[in-house]
Formats: structure tokens, C-alpha cells, sequence
């Protein structure tokens, strides 16, 4: 790759965002937000979570993150974010919180800021949201022309962020040289999570160990995915009475940082792997399918150690590249849906397999950050790790 000289990967300060703002939602006591980092052609987007802690410096950060992952495969679209936080609590009247949502997001909509599905919402909540916004995607000027529903598009499409982290798991074997059958140890049983699992297995790896938020579940002689699948709830939590005999129970919370693995692949809460716990990870690939899951002094010490970290502005993007390929008019038009699926699919492997390769190549030659030398090569600048 073409290098940019090593002044080019010094980061601009910390800029603010380029858009800030409260929603006014009914319930009153219910607070939402939607903060845009950086537009691009007209265009931003990002997720939308509802959680009860959820703050617009959270959303600021995360719609950061999200400028650098469109950013690193290309995607002429600057990054965004949005939150709704429940008052405390109070019962969420969950279909009229998102149609009140939808409401007040709607002239942002309409704008150009794309508001997808993030952290406590699901592609139901989104369809509430657009439909009370008057908002189809389809109607958008040079958009991918579709020939299907977007959400029959999405029901297609539910596993390709965890099928990106696969992707990026299964580059980062292959440029190790591994040919035997890896252990992975999975944080997070949602739907990246068992994606990543299902990929995985497919490709002969042993999945050792899974973790929800009622503890760790392990054998070392390999989960049966598909079984697993089948008791996990839509939340993510495994039915501890269906286990098979040959699993393990750790009720501790962390008991999945210590297992006996080759590849921990972090897909749940962010923050899950910060300083004090890097002495105690096993494996040699740590990889982010979460947002933010390593803070960045955990990811240099990891890489001091010895790890190879992907980081998640790498290897969490497969939603939002498919997405973006759609909103920018990247993806062809009018092909049926195998087709359009098989075709967003190398369009993320291509990509996220490349991007992996030179994160690991800049790290072996010395870089300190290497995903802040991508983006300074792509013009995107930010503030260094520390």
C-alpha cells in the first residue's frame, strides 16, 4: 500500500461534532438525541440505542467511531448516532416511544441522516420509527434501486455484522499460517455473537466457551452451535436448563476472560476488556465485534503483550457497509436477493479482510496505532491513543 508520510498520522485535536441535538419526545420524561459526527455527500448514518444509561457524550463517541468505520471501506458517508433513554424506572411503552421517535427524528431523516438499529432496538422498532417519520429508504434519491422491502432485505441480511467478524477472524488465522482447528471464546450470545459462532463452526473451529449476562458456559471439546442457538433467547441468554451434559457453568462475571482459547472475540458491552483486565486474557487474538470493547490503553497493552488485536472500527462494520452500499447507490440495482445478498457479502469480505491485513502489517512494523495511520491516510484525522 501506498504509505502517507509519518507527520500525516499525527491527529487533528479532539473536534466536537458537527451536529448535536435533543429530541423532544412524548412521553416528556423519556430523553432522546442524535448527534452527527461528519457528513459526506450529503449523507450520514448510524444506529439507534435505547438504553437507560445511554448519554450524548456516549453518542458522540460511538458516531465517531462510526465516521472511521465507513471511512476504512470507503464509504462516502460520515458517521452518526442516536439515543433514547427510558425514564428510570418507568415501563417503556415501547411501540409509542419509537413512533414519538420517529416523529421527531423525522426532518433528519429526510435530511440525509440515516437511523438504523443499534443496542436495545431491533428492526421492528426501526420499521415503527420510519413509518411514523414517512420514511422509506427505497425513495431515496440514488439509492440502490431494491427489489424487495427493506426490512425483508434486513430479515435476509440479520447476520452480516457477525459474519464480518468472522470474516476478520478468519483472515487473521489464515496470515498466522493456523491449519488446525482454533478454540474461540465468545463475550455476548446476541445476534453478532451466534453469528460470529455460526461462521466459525461452519469453518471447522471449536467454539469452547459463550457468555451471556448469567455467567460462562464452556466445554473444550467444542458447543454444539446450532443447539445452542436453539435455547438462547432473543436477548442473547441460554436456558441453562437445556445445557449438555458436557457443558461447564462459570456464574462469575468475567469467567470468560480466563478461558483456555486461541481467539476471545468481544461482542457484547462496552469497556469489556480495559486495563486491569489485560493480565488476565488468554488469547492470542482478541477481536472487537462489539463497539468500543477494548478501551484503547487495554488495546496497546494488549499488543505490548503480544496480542493480536482487530479493533472494532475494523471488524464491526458488516451492518453498516451493507447499509451504506444501499443509502450511496454502491450496490447494484435491481438484482433479486440472492443476488444483492451474495454481492454485499464479498463487498464486506473484501474489504474488512484487507483492512485486517494492514492493521496486523503496520503493527508488526512498529505502528502504535495503526487505525489511526488508515485513517490519516484517508484524510480522516483523530485524536491519538492513550
Amino acid at each position: 500500500m501506498n504509505r502517507a508520510p509519518a507527520t500525516a498520522a499525527r491527529a487533528e485535536p479532539t473536534r466536537p461534532p458537527l451536529l448535536s441535538t435533543t429530541l423532544r419526545m412524548e412521553p416528556d420524561d423519556v430523553r432522546a438525541w442524535v448527534v452527527v459526527d461528519r457528513v459526506v455527500d450529503g449523507l450520514a448514518m448510524g444506529g439507534t440505542r435505547m438504553t437507560a444509561t445511554v448519554t450524548e457524550g456516549e453518542l458522540a463517541r460511538l458516531a465517531r467511531a462510526m465516521t472511521d468505520k465507513l471511512a476504512l471501506v470507503d464509504l462516502p458517508i460520515g458517521g452518526a448516532k442516536a439515543g433514547i433513554a427510558p425514564a428510570p424506572g418507568a415501563p417503556v411503552e415501547r411501540l409509542e416511544t419509537m413512533r414519538s421517535f420517529g416523529r421527531a427524528a423525522a426532518p433528519l431523516l429526510h435530511g440525509g441522516v440515516y437511523l438504523g438499529c443499534d443496542q436495545g432496538t431491533t428492526y421492528a422498532d426501526r420499521r415503527t420509527a420510519f413509518d411514523a417519520a414517512g420514511y422509506d429508504v427505497a425513495h431515496r434519491p440514488g439509492a440502490t434501486r431494491l427489489t424487495v422491502g427493506w426490512d425483508e432485505l434486513w430479515t435476509h441480511m440479520a447476520d452480516v455484522t457477525g459474519f464480518g467478524v468472522a470474516v476478520a477472524v478468519l483472515g487473521a488465522l489464515r496470515a498466522a499460517g493456523t491449519r488446525t482447528p482454533q478454540r474461540i471464546a465468545i463475550q455476548g450470545f446476541g445476534t453478532v455473537g451466534r453469528a460470529v459462532a455460526g461462521h466459525l463452526s461452519d469453518h471447522g473451529h471449536l467454539i469452547v466457551a459463550v457468555a451471556d449476562v448469567r455467567g460462562t458456559i464452556e466445554d473444550q471439546s467444542g458447543l454444539p452451535v446450532a443447539a445452542l442457538t436453539a435455547i438462547t433467547s432473543s436477548d442473547g441468554t441460554v436456558d441453562r436448563t437445556r445445557l449438555p451434559a458436557s457443558a461447564r457453568v462459570h456464574a462469575s462475571a468475567g469467567a470468560w476472560l480466563n478461558v483456555d482459547a486461541d481467539v476471545l472475540v468481544l461482542a457484547a458491552s462496552a469497556a469489556a476488556v480495559g486495563a486491569d483486565e489485560v493480565p488476565g486474557v488468554r488469547a492470542g487474538t482478541v477481536v472487537e465485534g462489539g463497539n468500543m470493547s477494548c478501551t484503547e490503553p487495554a488495546r496497546r497493552l494488549l499488543r505490548e503483550a503480544g496480542h493480536t488485536v482487530l479493533p472494532d472500527v475494523v471488524v464491526n462494520v458488516g451492518g453498516a457497509a451493507a447499509t451504506g452500499c444501499v443509502l450511496a447507490g454502491i450496490a447494484p440495482s435491481d438484482l433479486p436477493l440472492p443476488r444483492l445478498s451474495a454481492w454485499l457479502r464479498d463487498w464486506i469480505s473484501t474489504r474488512i479482510t484487507r483492512n485486517c491485513e494492514l492493521v496486523q502489517e503496520l503493527h508488526a512494523s512498529g505502528s502504535a496505532d495503526p487505525v489511526a495511520r488508515l485513517l490519516a491516510e484517508k484524510g480522516v484525522h483523530r485524536a491519538p491513543a492513550v
